[in-house]
């Protein structure tokens, strides 16, 4: 299956230093196809010379394969991340070049519609977050805050792009993932049992799902199938995979950078999933019940009383996920999503930027740094939270993650000024 987000960056040239140009061999595809050109630029950290070909790094060893490949098809380019060994995680350079790209093609005529995938079997699993804490722990937080500071950047490009772009969605979406395609077939925000929250605009359109229902993937670490996606509106279409390549190719051949146009493109190939009986939209009443409640202790409060009169496996382990969290991680993240229903896209990733700086200064508690030990580096996910409980975390605490950073050097997330404000978020229920 595949899950579709359509949605509605520097001048080419601007990638120009990085960019290779390769004809591929003919191959069984509409004469159209034949014709296509793969423009591959490097964003890593072995950037080409001047002569536009990529050295060994000091010590012979060869070079790393571009991340970020771009396919040239009349007028849609397709980006295509390049990493698949790491479930195509974005590293800072990765950021950088899709900014570039992002950038370039909204000022360029010739560029009407852009495509996002990822390269095997995730589109992608986030940003490489075990690599900034790496780095951090080298180098100080800053690091971490110019991390994200070029995520949220390209995040705000992209909610509010005024071309088309179509991100096919097949295999795993992860944290960063979404962010570079809603704003993304498995949706899943993993943050708080990282010991984060969910970031890259996520309580914009996660405080406006149906009901509480954001409230709850936000905090539960949900993972969406595709059916649940469509119906819930982070997606607007769902089409199988054996008729993915036959989308793509109708897509490669739009010259519009109407909306209306690439839309009925993909409805012709669309189809409507029914939600499984499992399904955790099949529990909205329970949903809208419990998580509606004002603080977390509260939200637990209620699933326990739920689970007391219910045999039902999906409040239990709903529980058991919270339970599971970092705690300071589940109250910033409420109240991030509570902001949320009242402010821009834009707002909402200038919050999020100072949350994150806070929690990668690590002031009041560095469960980020051991979410990302547990899970990500040493992998026996065994978090030990500090503070350990819910009532340790006070609301003082929680409100500095709202503040502006106490360094004369920092500065809060300047975004540029845009046409556009963000999509609308469309339940199908």
């Amino acid at each position: 299956m595949t899950w579709l987000l359509e949605r509605s960056g520097l001048g080419e040239e601007t990638c120009l230093p990085y960019v290779q140009h390769y004809i591929p061999p003919s191959r069984d595809l509409e004469s159209s196809c034949a014709e296509a050109v793969l423009v591959i630029f490097s964003v890593i950290d072995d950037l080409p010379t001047k002569t536009g070909r990529r050295e060994r790094a000091q010590g012979g060893a060869p070079p790393q394969p571009p991340r970020i490949l771009v396919e040239v098809n009349g007028f849609t380019r397709t980006l295509i991340l390049n990493r698949p060994k790491q479930l195509n995680a974005l590293s800072s350079a990765m950021f950088m070049g899709l900014l570039r790209c992002f950038t370039a093609y909204e000022k360029d005529d010739g560029v009407k519609l852009l495509i996002m995938k990822g390269k095997g079997r995730a589109f992608c699993a986030g940003g490489d977050v075990a690599a900034v804490a790496r780095s951090i722990h080298k180098d100080g937080w800053k690091y971490g805050a110019d991390f994200f500071r070029n995520e949220f950047l390209l995040n705000y490009i992209i909610a509010t792009y005024t071309k088309p772009q179509v991100s096919l969605l097949t295999g795993n979406v992860m944290g960063g993932g979404a962010g570079v395609s809603l704003h993304g077939r498995f949706f899943a925000m993993p943050e708080t049992a990282l010991g984060l929250f969910p970031d890259i605009g996520a309580s914009y359109f996660l405080s406006r799902l149906p009901g509480f229902y954001g409230e709850y993937v936000a905090l539960a670490g949900a993972r969406l199938d595709g059916g649940e996606m469509l119906a819930c509106g982070l997606a607007t279409h769902f089409v199988q995979s054996n008729r993915l390549l036959l989308l793509e190719e109708s897509l490669k051949k739009v010259d519009t950078s109407n909306t209306f146009a690439v839309c009925g493109i993909i409805d012709q190939f669309a189809q409507q999933p029914s939600l499984k009986e499992s399904s955790s939209l099949n529990r909205l009443e329970i949903i809208n019940k419990c998580f509606s409640k004002r603080t977390v202790e509260e939200i637990i409060s209620a699933l326990e009383l739920e689970a007391s009169n219910l045999a039902d496996e999906w409040v239990a382990t709903t529980i058991q996920s919270l339970k599971k969290a970092s705690p300071t991680s589940l109250k910033i993240s409420l109240r991030s999503i509570r902001e949320g229903r009242t402010q821009t896209v834009g707002e909402c990733l200038q919050r999020e930027y100072r949350m994150v700086c806070h929690v990668m200064r690590g002031d009041f508690s560095r469960d980020f740094f051991e979410g990302c030990r547990a899970i990500l580096i040493d992998k026996d996910r065994n978090p030990k939270w500090m503070p350990p409980r819910l009532e340790q975390v006070h609301d003082e605490a929680v409100e500095q993650y709202f503040s502006r950073i106490d360094d004369p050097q920092w500065e809060d997330l300047n975004l540029p000024a845009r046409r556009s404000h963000g999509r609308n978020i469309e339940s199908k229920l």
